[in-house]
């Protein structure tokens, strides 16, 4: 009886020992595993916050350079012209005849039409007039038109229920989004044919870009995007970024052609 108690207590002793340490091991299991969890979780938020660094860089960039451009059209361009200009309309103006005045005067203002002409072009690039006045649906198809009038490819767009338009600055970023993506594709994919469609959801649209080139897939999409050599695609991600947009890149199933689909969601005043 006294070694069956014996034996008992004993068990008893080791299935104690054993649970105390299962349980620290478990404890000490899970104090590494959060140990890990934080460090993936610091890694991936200085992974985001380069990633950051390079969407910020990159739309600084952007915006520079399309001042620069801005600055080199006034100078290169409206500086000359009005320079000219003033000439025809130069003090002497007065010590001529009647008829070399009105010479004079019409030259000077072909000029400053010119002139006019060339800033009004200035702006359009900065809003097009049709996207402003009449809304995404007729820039888009103007500007397909346009590529299709060229005769090199087959460009068409069809937009889908887009009768309560997004708000003004998001369109614009829309438009310049698929303007780089389109440009992107006439540089380098050498489609002959290049289809956009536009569809309403409850809380999003989407626009679908289908071309028949050489293209990319999501995953060539994000390492380009993170290199250096990626400026453009990391002007797309971070206008995207500004709206809250999402980009998916594909290649079909039947290797036919290839899809880029933009995820826009709508605010409360776009529904």
């Amino acid at each position: 009886m006294v070694l069956l108690q014996s034996g008992v207590s004993t068990t008893l002793l080791i299935g104690t020992i054993g649970m105390m340490l299962l349980t620290i091991a478990l404890i000490v299991f899970i104090i590494f595993h959060q140990r890990r969890v934080i460090r993936y979780q610091l890694k991936m938020q200085e992974m985001e916050g380069e990633q950051q660094k390079l969407l910020l860089r990159a739309s600084i960039k952007s915006q520079e350079e399309e001042r620069q451009r801005i600055a080199a059209d006034l100078h290169d361009d409206a500086g000359p012209l009005l320079a000219t200009a003033r000439l025809y309309l130069s003090e002497n103006l007065v010590n001529q005849d009647k008829a070399s005045q009105l010479q004079s005067i019409f030259s000077a203002k072909q000029i400053i039409d010119e002139t006019i002409q060339l800033i009004r072009n200035i702006s359009h690039s900065l809003m097009p007039p049709t996207l402003k006045n009449f809304g995404l649906e007729s820039c888009v198809n103007d500007f397909f038109q346009k590529i299709n009038g060229s005769g090199s490819l087959n460009a068409n767009s069809k937009f889908h229920d887009y009768k309560l338009r997004l708000r003004p600055e998001k369109e614009l970023t829309v438009f310049r989004v698929v303007q780089e993506l389109i440009n992107n594709i006439l540089k380098h994919s050498n489609a002959s044919f290049i289809h956009l469609t536009q569809h309403n959801g409850e809380e999003n649209m989407l626009i679908r870009i289908h071309h028949d080139g050489r293209g990319l897939n999501h995953e060539d999409y994000i390492r380009l995007a993170k290199s250096n050599v990626g400026l453009g695609l990391k002007n797309i991600q971070s206008r995207l970024k500004v709206i809250h947009a999402d980009i998916l890149y594909e290649e079909d199933t039947s290797q036919s052609f290839f899809k880029i689909t933009l995820d826009i969601p709508k605010d409360i005043d776009e529904k």
